[in-house]
């Protein structure tokens, strides 16, 4: 589920602009196979940095490029001035002079030609239709000390800090200014964090000292004699933790153990279908078990946001983690990218709560058409808002065997949106009196977005309100811009009435409603006993709710449940979740 609350929202993960996210993905045919066979070694192996400037902005690329043991090139994309890092590339192809390869999280592609020294690659991006012109310049292998360094600890360094379930992987830059001192600035990538100022800079024979006063840190290292690793402590609020720098402008990569990897026990294939109705076409994957079926089957519906089929967050692919671990168990599972976000047409952030049940129900209509699929073993899994979606489905008709409900709101937006708002700013350190501020802030702007119908004065209105409360030196203008944009929405104005009891109670399919005990988005403790006796107050004889301890809204194991955890966490899904739900749909779609 999206923060809507201004001074919660992060920037949202589009390299270009949430305006510019569409489809334009180039398919995967034999040229690209072709090209992929007759891949030059070491050609676009490297670091490569580029600047993209579009209408709206211009932002720094880093692409980094290398091949596994088997030869099959793999590259990665970092945007630092949207503190993104490691985004994957994927369907990454070089043959000849002509490079390509997609970012599919974003519906994006870049397709260029080398010069004639290789030195740099002059292309176009592709992304919602349009092009904009990228040119990519290589990087000088690894990442020595700047030629005009006045300390030897100048330049990039790579390292991170491990806590219970966390890691956090830090990037720190040094260099000095135009009167001989040390500057630095540390990146905190898993929160999607740039730029945080160092103060006390200090270095003498090797040793270094600084601190990070936003995050109350300070971390002091000793330089090795090959000068390519700081050692050293991390100190912040009382806590030291041993933290080492490696001299690198490649960030660490982030660790996703569950992502499953290929070749799969089982079929998977790429799939369109249509919404006629709002004259959209929505793109998925089908993973079909082995064996002639006809199979049960599950449909994934993601939560709020600009998610892909994979409901891609924080570097984590929920959906596909669980796609995987459903389809191993004998289960058909159509996950899909929601409208205007990979290869789905539509515009992300108009559509409503009840358009998007529409899309959910084209896919289950789809699903009858296959022969693989029994239709009479079909249901839902919703996340988040997904879990406010399924039951609108269900609710209209007999022809949903089951459904599973995933940290699913049982109150209506606002009371929703206010309660995360306030757990989310107490577990990051906020006084009463500054949570008591931001409360009054989204109480006032969620009246005005009430209030107020015409979007142009909305904005305007809500604006000005940012300006007396002093949050527009909070975040960048555009950022800002941006997260005004998505309160004037169609969607946003929806959700924030939208009362998800009255579909519950007429939902007769058997359901497993769960949450996760450190959950701050959905807390289970004040919506699992809503939800509950919303299905059961309808006659539903079959009702299971389970908050899982330790567990936080993406289902995972984690310290204090935050939303700043998220991306910083290694697990993607926690076995024993996965387990319940798995044991839970294998029953109750063979019982039919």
């Amino acid at each position: 589920m999206r923060h809507i609350p201004l001074r919660s929202l992060g920037v949202v993960l589009a390299f270009v602009s949430s305006s510019c996210v569409g489809a334009a993905a180039r398919p995967a045919n034999g040229q690209a196979a072709q090209r992929h066979a007759a891949a030059v070694p070491d050609a676009l192996e490297g670091d490569w940095s580029g600047v993209l400037k579009t209408e709206d902005t211009t932002l720094h690329l880093a692409l980094h490029a290398m091949r596994d043991a088997k030869g099959a090139l793999h590259g990665t994309l970092d945007s630092p001035d949207q503190g993104v890092y490691g985004t994957e590339a994927s369907q990454i192809f070089h043959a000849g002079q002509t490079v390509s390869f997609e970012i599919a999280s974003v519906g994006a592609s870049y397709e260029g030609k080398f010069s004639a020294d290789r030195k740099y690659i002059t292309g176009i991006w592709q992304q919602g239709g349009r092009g904009f012109a990228l040119v990519f310049h290589r990087q000088a292998a690894g990442a020595g000390i700047p030629a005009n360094a006045i300390s030897p600890v100048e330049g990039t360094w790579q390292g991170e800090v491990e806590e219970e379930y966390v890691h956090r992987r830090l990037q720190l830059h040094i260099a000095h200014d135009d009167r001989a001192r040390l500057t630095a600035s540390l990146d905190s990538l898993d929160q999607g964090v740039s730029g945080l100022p160092a103060a006390n800079v200090t270095e003498k024979n090797g040793e270094l000292h600084l601190e990070i006063p936003v995050a109350s840190g300070a971390f002091d290292g000793k330089l090795n004699a090959e000068r390519n690793e700081l050692s050293g402590t991390w100190t912040q609020n009382g806590e030291q933790r041993a933290l080492s720098f490696k001299r690198s402008n490649r960030v660490l990569e982030e660790r996703r153990p569950q992502n499953p990897r290929k070749p799969y026990p089982y079929a998977e294939e790429e799939v369109k279908f249509t919404n006629g109705a709002a004259q959209v076409t929505l793109a998925g994957t089908l993973t079909l078990p082995k064996g002639a079926g006809p199979f049960p089957a599950a449909v994934l519906i993601s939560g709020s946001g600009p998610h892909d089929r994979d409901e891609t967050i924080a570097g984590h692919k929920p959906f596909l983690v669980l796609a995987d671990f459903l389809t191993r168990r004998g289960i058909a599972v159509l996950r899909y990218d929601k409208r205007g976000v990979g290869k789905s047409t539509g515009v992300d952030g108009e559509a409503t709560t009840q358009d998007l049940a529409s899309d959910a129900e084209a896919a289950l209509a789809y699903l009858r058409t296959r022969k693989e699929i029994d239709p009479k073993r079909i249901g839902l899994v919703g996340h988040s808002e997904g879990g406010m979606i399924a039951p609108l489905v269900a609710a209209r008709g007999d022809d949903v065997c089951w459904m599973v409900l995933l940290a699913a709101p049982a109150k209506n937006g606002e009371q929703t949106l206010l309660q995360q708002s306030e757990l989310i700013a107490r577990a990051g350190g906020m006084t009463d009196a500054q949570v008591a501020q931001s409360l009054d802030f989204d109480r006032k702007a969620y009246a005005l977005v009430r209030e107020e119908k015409d979007r142009s004065a909305l904005e305007a209105k809500v604006q000005e309100l940012v300006k007396d409360t002093g949050l527009d030196t909070a975040m960048p203008p555009a950022a800002l811009a941006g997260q005004i944009h998505a309160m004037s929405s169609p969607w946003f104005r929806y959700f924030l009435e939208y009362d998800p009891v009255p579909a519950l109670k007429k939902v007769k399919c058997p359901v497993l409603a769960l949450g996760g005990e450190k959950d701050l988005q959905v807390p289970p403790k004040t919506n699992l006993p809503v939800l509950k006796s919303a299905l059961e107050e309808a006659g539903n004889q079959d009702v299971t709710t389970a908050e899982l301890p330790g567990l936080n809204h993406l289902f995972q194991h984690c310290n204090t449940g935050s939303p700043t955890e998220y991306g910083a966490i290694d697990e993607t899904f926690a076995p024993d979740a996965l387990k319940m739900i798995g044991d839970w749909i294998v029953k109750h779609s063979n019982s039919r």
